[in-house]
């Protein structure tokens, strides 16, 4: 096995990895999601804080679940500029939201940047393919 090879394959297990513990980080987000969503309006953003989360959070995700299950993605130079326009902090909704709750929403924050982390690995390793 190539050097290359090795790396892809390291990168690929981390990957999945941390797929599954986003998975049940997410989970254990469902009490804060809910006092969020009845508590924090957010500014007037096109989407709200968990709404914009969500989105970015499909896309994230589905990248890692192609990877998962087929180690690459389709249309990997799309894959790639996509997740340079995905940063999880460049969202207005989500920078405020997690700047503005420093000291709460433990879980949420947490989890934000985990999914920022695995857009960046997935990144990384789309760009060593």
């Amino acid at each position: 096995m190539t050097q290359v090879q090795n790396k892809l394959a390291i990168q690929q297990d981390i990957i999945v990895q941390l797929l599954a513990q986003l998975t049940v980080d997410y989970q254990n987000t469902k009490s804060e999601r809910k006092e969020i969503a009845q508590n924090y309006l957010g500014s007037e953003e096109e989407f709200s804080f968990l709404e914009e989360l969500e989105l970015v959070t499909v896309s994230i995700r589905g990248y890692a679940s192609q990877i998962e299950t087929s180690a690459g993605v389709e249309h990997r130079e799309k894959a790639i500029a996509d997740l340079h326009h995905l940063r999880v902090f460049d969202r207005s909704a989500i920078a405020n939201f997690y700047h503005e709750m420093r000291s709460g929403y433990l879980q949420m924050r947490s989890y934000i940047r985990m999914l920022d982390y695995l857009r960046l690995l997935v990144l990384e390793y789309l760009q060593m393919e």
